[in-house]
């Protein structure tokens, strides 16, 4: 038995709670009140640009009661990868395997789904999800996933706890064609640092055109005082899927929150990011690399909301675009009466490989304050023909110059991130090039770029250290 995204309602949001806590119950009435009235494009501003009308909501279906969903092979060899690792595979709206190596265990790190969470760390879950943190008014998806969340992950960082790997969240949707909603928490307790790294996927097209399969998802992470907290998201579905992600970071005193984000996947991506700074001296950066072809619509919204003084925020997004596909960056600086000293600086700037291809970029300030520094910057190009031909005097081939023009373009962008980040990322823009599926394995391929990525990395550091060593 199925449930289409159109035909949810009330009963419907009752049946998922289940024996959660009434606190949770109440939430998830209120929040989807505020789902029935809301549009599918809130602002005015943004609907012209929106192709939020690419999600058929009577053709997303999801499964209930919850089923089993079976472990395609992919994700089996992708899993068999990972055993020795911390993380969490998600299958449809099942937890199929938590993996925790025995010294993280150790440590006091808690990796489980959110049903599990509810149950046996309840107070613990109850004191990072408050309603008033969420304002279900913004956005009418964000209503959607906060009432009618059909699973979820819950990763906890105890205080002054350093977690030296990874963390891995693999999400892929069912083989059925149903559709999921999730609701992610992480926490960084104080003092403490980790890298969680999320892997989405879908196993692609059932050639039904009345079935559009979907992925929602709500994902919080609350980043206490002197923690710092990476999130690392690699979306990689199916191109006949939407994917529609709301993104919110609770940035304390001295805390650091950093995103970075590979899209490739999905007929429609729509990413919506707030790092909402709280305290003095946080700070919070995204950085986000996008490559689109045939039809595929990216939509990436970055909030930067200061409330803190002496708070810094950095976003910066770039567009790789080919074939008739598009991209809308919106994003917006705002910086409350309290933000005094406050640093924020806003990007998005996107290359068009083909005429067809298209951007368009919306950036805002919304400043309360004095003594502060806030920028904004935008641009949308074509390939300059001319670095084309230049180029293939070199001996290059005209798609092989054009690959390199692109890798010089992100290349300000990657640097930003570690090399084995560096290195997902290459794989992923490199299969995608080539048609090839986009689903991470460590083959000869990954070794090679994740070779070349750690040399990069250590010539550069062997440079800046001769350069201070003779100075």
């Amino acid at each position: 038995m199925t449930t289409a995204l159109s035909s949810i309602n009330s009963q419907y949001v009752e049946s998922l709670s289940g024996k959660e806590p009434a606190w949770l119950v109440s939430m998830r009435k209120q929040a989807f009140s505020q789902y029935q009235s809301l549009p599918a494009e809130v602002s005015p501003l943004y609907s012209k640009y929106s192709d939020v009308n690419k999600i058929k909501p009577e053709n997303v279906h999801f499964a209930t009661p919850s089923r089993p969903a079976a472990l395609g092979k992919d994700l089996a060899d992708r899993l068999k990868e990972l055993e020795q690792e911390t993380g969490v595979l998600q299958v449809g709206q099942e937890i199929s395997r938590i993996f925790v190596r025995d010294n993280v265990a150790k440590q006091g790190v808690i990796v489980t789904g959110i049903k599990d969470a509810l149950e046996k760390h309840s107070d613990l879950v109850k004191s990072h999800i408050d309603a008033n943190q969420l304002n279900y008014l913004e956005d009418r998806y964000l209503a959607l996933e906060a009432s009618a969340f059909q699973s979820g992950v819950f990763i906890y960082i105890p205080k002054n706890t350093i977690v030296e790997d990874p963390v891995r969240i693999i999400t892929s949707l069912a083989d059925d064609g149903t559709s999921l909603i999730s609701r992610n928490i992480i926490v960084a307790d104080t003092g403490s640092k980790a890298t969680v790294v999320q892997e989405l996927y879908a196993p692609g097209s059932s050639g039904r055109q009345d079935v559009q399969q979907g992925y929602f998802e709500l994902v919080e992470t609350h980043v206490s005082p002197n923690a710092h907290l990476e999130l690392v998201t690699l979306q990689a579905m199916g191109s006949d899927t939407v994917n529609v992600s709301n993104r919110k970071a609770f940035v304390e005193r001295d805390a650091k929150m950093s995103w970075y984000i590979g899209m490739f996947g999905s007929m429609l991506a729509r990413y919506k990011t707030d790092s909402i700074m709280k305290g003095s001296g946080a700070s919070a950066e995204d950085v986000e690399i996008v490559f689109g072809v045939g039809n595929q619509s990216f939509d990436v919204m970055s909030n930067l909301i200061h409330h803190g003084p002496h708070s810094r925020g950095r976003v910066l997004v770039k567009s790789v675009l080919k074939d008739t596909s598009k991209s809308l960056f919106k994003g917006m600086i705002k910086i409350g009466k309290e933000g005094k000293g406050t640093e924020s600086y806003l990007a998005g700037h996107a290359i068009l490989l083909d005429r067809g291809a298209k951007s368009d970029s919306i950036p805002g300030l919304e400043i309360e304050t004095n003594e502060v520094k806030a920028t904004h910057s935008a641009s949308v190009a074509q390939m300059d023909e001319g670095q084309i031909y230049y180029l293939m005097t070199r001996g290059l081939g005209r798609e092989g110059a054009k690959r390199e023009i692109v890798s010089g373009f992100l290349e300000p962008l990657s640097r930003k991130m570690g090399p084995t980040i560096r290195a997902w990322v290459n794989y992923l823009i490199e299969n995608k090039w080539q048609g090839k599926p986009l689903m991470l394995r460590t083959d000869e391929a990954m070794e090679q770029i994740l070779e070349v990525e750690k040399s990069r990395y250590r010539e550069t550091q062997d440079l800046f250290e001769k350069h201070y060593k003779y100075r």
